[in-house]
């Protein structure tokens, strides 16, 4: 009798022969230089961050923000519930290992941020996939990494700092299994405790490709080397691929974590195209996909150049996961001190729906319309030009079971 797992992968492998003949929603091939129409099916998302935004902070802005979102007819939330080392909701697991069970920001306290959320947006008809932002990823100085320094992976040189910007970050090392079982505690917890849709990683779940010299991963190498040491060239072809292994074994449990609490919770990624992501950061997302670890894809296209956002949707691999799963583009609204003109975003938008794409998530929240240069009137304005009307939420639960 098959488990579970051994169907799916059946499935998979049929859903892979006929995927180029039958598409669940209009095809594979992008056809350009048309306006496309407005998909009834279509998934619209956006980010929400406590990075530069405070709208988890306060239920009232909350609820404000949820309401004007549902008002332009998004029909997804992907709020994030893991950054700088802590979890953003109450949580036992982040208790045990950091200390405390919420991130330490008043507008946090004595609050259950992801239930708001939740509530308020399933009244609204809204999806809600909590998003584990920080992935692997830690801040060098948090309570995270002084409990558990042994949890660090480091580059040859003993070094460990990656910075990111001007903050410095660290790595939790994917092979040790109490970091990989800190990944999955976390998911269990999140899909056991509430209703949601699903759980989002992202592209830091994977790994610096200068990183993975530390002792336990050298240790585990050796062990499976006859006593050899791993290559010295951290981009040695067979080295990146035994670290991205490891990081897949991760992903397999965490799917099967959420799929033995919760089956109809979808598994969700957004990370970086293919081809950075797994020379830069050992995450092999395509094999992922292909394996059935991932039942929505959102890669993340930020690109301001028309033809390279273009030259993205188009690769084999997209288009390969195209006809298997949801796949959606990850557009950038904006940063802080970078505006995007909603004429990039509605042109995109306008590529993503000429590809027959599921549809588009947007980074992130307080850019739609807040953080720009632009009107907040004139962009909510356009953005009812983009969703004049609701549109239902693509699933592989609803298209491809």
């Amino acid at each position: 009798m098959f488990s579970w797992l051994d169907q799916r992968k059946t499935k998979i492998i049929l859903s892979w022969l006929v995927g180029w003949t039958l598409v669940c929603f209009w095809g594979v091939f992008p056809v350009t230089g048309q306006t496309p129409p407005v998909p009834a099916t279509e998934l619209r998302g956006v980010w929400l961050t406590n990075v530069d935004s405070e709208v988890l902070f306060s239920s009232d802005r909350l609820t404000d923000a949820l309401e004007q979102l549902d008002r332009l007819h998004f029909n997804t939330i992907y709020p994030t519930v893991w950054n700088d080392g802590y979890t953003l909701y109450p949580s036992a697991v982040g208790k045990e290992v950091t200390g405390r069970s919420v991130l330490k920001i008043p507008g946090l306290q004595k609050r259950d941020m992801l239930a708001e959320v939740i509530e308020q947006s399933h009244q609204r008809g809204m999806s809600v996939l909590p998003w584990l932002e920080f992935g692997f990823m830690a801040p060098a100085e948090s309570e995270l990494v002084k409990r558990h320094p042994d949890w660090i992976t480091n580059r040859a040189d003993g070094s460990q700092v990656v910075m990111q910007g001007i903050h410095p970050r660290v790595w939790l090392n994917p092979v040790h299994p109490q970091v990989q079982q800190l990944m999955v505690d976390l998911v269990t917890e999140l899909v056991t405790h509430y209703d949601i849709d699903g759980i989002q990683l992202d592209d830091h779940f994977g790994l610096p490709v200068e990183l993975g010299y530390d002792a336990y991963t050298r240790q585990v190498y050796q062990s499976e080397h006859n006593g050899q040491l791993p290559p010295e060239n951290p981009e040695d072809e067979a080295w990146i691929r035994w670290r991205a292994d490891r990081i897949t074994i991760v992903m397999e449990r965490i799917f099967a974590a959420v799929k033995s609490k919760r089956p109809d919770a979808i598994v969700s990624l957004s990370p970086n195209p293919q081809h950075f992501a797994y020379s830069r950061y050992l995450q092999d997302w395509f094999s992922w996909e292909r394996q059935g670890f991932v039942e929505e894809l959102l890669i993340q296209i930020y690109r301001d150049d028309l033809e390279r956002f273009q030259a993205e949707l188009k690769r084999p691999e997209v288009q390969v996961a195209l006809a298997h799963i949801p796949v959606g583009i990850g557009v950038l609204t904006g940063l802080k001190n970078r505006s995007v003109p909603m004429s990039q975003v509605q042109e995109q938008v306008a590529e993503v729906r000429n590809g027959k794409f599921a549809g588009v998530s947007f980074f992130f929240y307080e850019t739609l319309w807040n953080l720009s240069q632009e009107s907040s009137q004139n962009r909510q304005t356009d953005w009812k030009s983009i969703f004049p009307q609701p549109a239902a939420r693509p699933s592989i639960l609803h298209c491809w079971q």
